[in-house]
């Protein structure tokens, strides 16, 4: 399980690889420390094609009382990803593609 991750392929590069456009707002930095809570690149799935827009890394579940929960909970692991209850509705709906080019602990 990875808690930080390097994203610095050139945007075109990224945009080509996934077919996708920049969403509205979007400025791609290269990041060579993401780490959980800071917003990071995604390719998000529409109706109009992949977009490529930030979002920000870690689940905060509808239940938490807080939102420093989203940093302890970055990974999932596949064999009871449909079975976990912060995790189980939002497989078939809320995915994205997170690029990256390595990762670390």
């Amino acid at each position: 399980m990875c808690g930080r991750f390097s994203i610095t392929d050139p945007l075109d590069e990224i945009m080509e690889r996934y077919m996708a456009s920049i969403a509205d707002g979007f400025e791609y930095r290269p990041n060579y420390n993401a780490a959980p809570m800071q917003y990071i690149p995604a390719i998000i799935g529409s109706k109009g094609g992949n977009r490529l827009g930030a979002l920000r890394w870690g689940l905060v579940p509808s239940w938490a009382k807080d939102d420093k929960i989203g940093s302890k909970m970055i990974n999932a692991r596949a064999e009871t990803l449909a079975e976990k209850p912060a995790f189980k509705r939002l497989i078939s709906s809320k995915r994205c593609i997170i690029p990256t080019n390595g990762f670390f602990y």
